[in-house]
């Protein structure tokens, strides 16, 4: 009888847990795409040991660490919500196991199941893929490294579960460059897509600024005032060798490599006044885009490389225009906000996220469709700047005063999901490299 009403009990508080991640999950986000969308439901089991020898507790370390990177991974992606895993319920009820039906039940509509084993020096991990509805496995697979590298074993199962649900290539194995200041000097810095692996890789004592990934993730382009005048440099990130691409009088300022990865769109002064100019690779002067008496800046390539939008005062204060890719059909984006900056072009395509100073004076990312309609606020508190999209797409890093003097942060494309990527102050002009 007791048995029973603990039985009972159990299934109350369950269906009780289900309702209330249930309302969690049909809370809506927005999607560039179709508007509005339902993020999908993921759980993800402990990984477990099915090996037949004795592991020690750095193995049963390292199997916790890659079941949390693949958890922080899903739970970062836009399109899904990752549901916890009740280790409260499982103690007090004495289950070693969640069932696909208690996973339904928390309201997981996938579930993903770890397994490792421990050859000599490696971590093999096996995962499998779930609807959990229905139990029937959707996709599987193994990855195999030293497991020293837990970390790129968890990101590189939560790129095959991405990949699995969306068809479309992982982010989790990405890197981003920023500047941070170091004494008096700003230098070019790279991470992981979630800031661990942290590297400093210029050393020039100077100011620089504007990093920019090359389409081949080998090489950082950048704005540095190492001989004076900020000009245009690059950096090998493997080598952290540096190297001035061109020479110009005046200024060369906010440089944006093109899709195909042959030119750079970039702001020159030499003629005394901001115009937008394309470069090729070693600096060399293809074609001047912009003829105006304003402040035309900060160039973004759309994705197919035949328009790009960017910043002007022709109208009295700094707007975002499109025009294209040759310097002809300009047309002016925004009318809302008293001053637009700093745009960038999404992976789709679709949109353009840029710095506007709102109603209350501060400086927020917002966001408009491409034929201008759709105007929305994606941040609401700090001073926010330097938005940059994720390859997929679907995530902007960022910088913001809201917690510091400056650090880095990511949020998804609707504004939501938020998250402070360095927590040293002092950062700022983050890029996201490409999907490797």
């Amino acid at each position: 009888m007791q048995t029973r009403l603990l039985l009972t009990l159990f299934l109350i508080i369950l269906i009780s847990i289900s309702t209330a991640h249930s309302q969690d999950v049909r809370e809506f986000r927005i999607d560039t795409v179709s508007g509005v969308f339902e993020p999908t439901p993921v759980g993800v089991d402990q990984m477990k040991y099915i090996g037949n020898r004795y592991i020690t507790s750095e193995d049963s370390t390292f199997m916790e660490y890659v079941t949390l990177i693949v958890q922080r991974d899903l739970d970062f992606y836009a399109d899904f919500e990752l549901i916890p895993l009740d280790t409260f319920y499982l103690r007090t009820y004495e289950i070693s196991d969640l069932s696909f039906f208690g996973w339904q039940r928390l309201g997981a509509k996938y579930l993903l199941r770890l397994e490792a084993e421990f050859p000599g020096k490696n971590l093999r991990a096996y995962w499998r893929l779930y609807h959990a509805p229905t139990q029937r496995e959707i996709s599987s697979g193994k990855i195999e490294y030293n497991s020293g590298y837990w970390r790129e074993i968890g990101h590189d199962i939560a790129n095959e579960v991405v990949h699995t649900l969306t068809g479309e290539q992982g982010i989790f194995r990405t890197k981003v460059a920023y500047i941070k200041k170091i004494g008096q000097a700003k230098e070019v810095f790279v991470s992981d897509y979630d800031g661990n692996h942290e590297r400093q890789i210029t050393e020039t004592g100077t100011i620089n600024l504007s990093p920019i990934f090359a389409p081949n993730e080998e090489v950082i382009y950048f704005t540095s005032y190492l001989d004076g005048d900020p000009q245009l440099y690059r950096v090998v990130v493997e080598t952290s060798e540096v190297s001035k691409v061109g020479s110009f009088k005046g200024i060369v300022a906010a440089p944006a490599i093109s899709p195909d990865g042959d030119k750079i769109a970039c702001v020159l002064s030499k003629d005394g006044n901001s115009e937008i100019y394309v470069l090729d690779l070693e600096g060399n002067i293809i074609k001047r885009l912009t003829r105006n008496g304003s402040i035309d800046s900060a160039p973004s390539w759309s994705p197919d490389g035949q328009s790009i939008a960017f910043s002007s005062s022709r109208t009295g204060v700094p707007q975002i225009y499109t025009m294209d890719a040759d310097g002809l059909n300009v047309k002016r984006l925004t009318y809302q906000g008293s001053y637009n900056d700093s745009p960038i072009w999404s992976e789709r395509g679709d949109r353009v996220t840029f710095v506007s100073r709102t109603r209350r004076g501060r400086f927020d990312l917002a966001s408009i469709r491409t034929d201008g309609t759709d105007y929305r606020i994606l941040t609401e508190v700090g001073m926010n700047e330097n938005p940059h999209f994720a390859p997929d797409g679907k995530h902007i890093i960022f910088a913001s005063s809201r917690l510091s003097e400056g650090d880095i942060y990511t949020m998804d494309l609707s504004g939501r999901n938020q998250r402070r990527l360095t927590r040293s102050g002092n950062c700022s002009n983050p890029s996201w490299g490409p999907i490797r």
